[in-house]
């Protein structure tokens, strides 16, 4: 094993947490922002990009933390060592509602490629790279761009997908479409390519994008049901506009609902 043997434990529903118990010298390499508790004995280190090219100088950890910055993520990481004698644990939370999915890179041939803010935590020695796209018009229009992440080693990573998680098995030469928005990551055994959805109508009056995507097996593609991004634009359409109170919603009709919500401030 390159990377750290960690146990882990996933607790909750909808807002889940994971959390790592780490043996002496043991370390896990998280996102910032991803920490939630953890047990006296940890220490905290804030490194340049994953950690993996410590070794190697300052070229190295320049080359590692260039990598996260071509995939919108900070430079840094933040790793949790183990300094104490005994067992430890240290939790990471989700970053809204969803799933947390737990990867065994050894299990899926030591790589693993996901859309670029699902990465969550992974073991110290776990490689956090870029994927970038050979075909342009993935790269245009499948939603993830050129670059996607990619994991690589032979350790524990975990990433989050946003609502209800599917899991899908594809056969070879089997495919699924999807929304390109929904699709959390694949084993690289998958064929990832976007297609038009075509049609007038569709195109007009769908409301569903121009594209979706095609992920032909075999290999493994894990799905949710609520990317952040369609998330945030509900949000963003639903939130009062100018700082004020909601004048979009109908004007009277509006005006009539705040009266029934105990709202009468116009």
């Amino acid at each position: 094993m390159t990377a750290h043997e960690i146990d882990y434990e996933i607790f909750g529903e909808e807002m889940q947490y994971v959390e790592i118990e780490l043996d002496p010298q043991e370390a896990v390499v998280a996102e910032a922002g991803s920490f939630m508790m953890m047990d006296n004995g940890i220490s905290m280190q804030t490194i340049f990009g994953d950690g993996s090219n410590q070794n190697q100088g300052v070229m190295g950890k320049l080359f590692s933390a260039g990598k996260r910055l071509l995939t919108g993520e900070s430079l840094f990481m933040t790793v949790f060592l183990n300094e104490y004698q005994g067992k430890r644990k240290v939790s990471f939370a989700s970053p809204y509602p969803g799933k947390i999915i737990p990867i065994d890179l050894s299990q899926f041939g030591g790589r693993f490629i996901c859309q670029k803010d699902a990465f969550l935590c992974a073991a110290k020695g776990v490689t956090v790279g870029i994927e970038f796209s050979r075909k342009l018009g993935r790269g245009f229009f499948g939603g993830e761009g050129f670059i996607m992440q990619k994991l690589e080693g032979d350790g524990m990573a975990f990433v989050h997908a946003g609502g209800t998680l599917a899991r899908k098995e594809l056969a070879a030469g089997e495919v699924l479409k999807v929304d390109t928005g929904c699709i959390v990551g694949f084993t690289p055994t998958v064929d990832y390519d976007i297609q038009f959805v075509g049609g007038i109508r569709n195109t007009l009056f769908g409301g569903e994008g121009l594209f979706y995507a095609t992920l032909r097996g075999p290999g493994i593609v894990y799905i949710q049901s609520l990317p952040f991004s369609r998330l945030a634009s509900r949000v963003f359409a639903a939130a009062p506009q100018g700082g004020g109170k909601d004048r979009g919603e109908g004007s009277l009709l509006g005006g009539l609902g705040n009266l029934l919500d105990g709202d009468n401030r116009f």
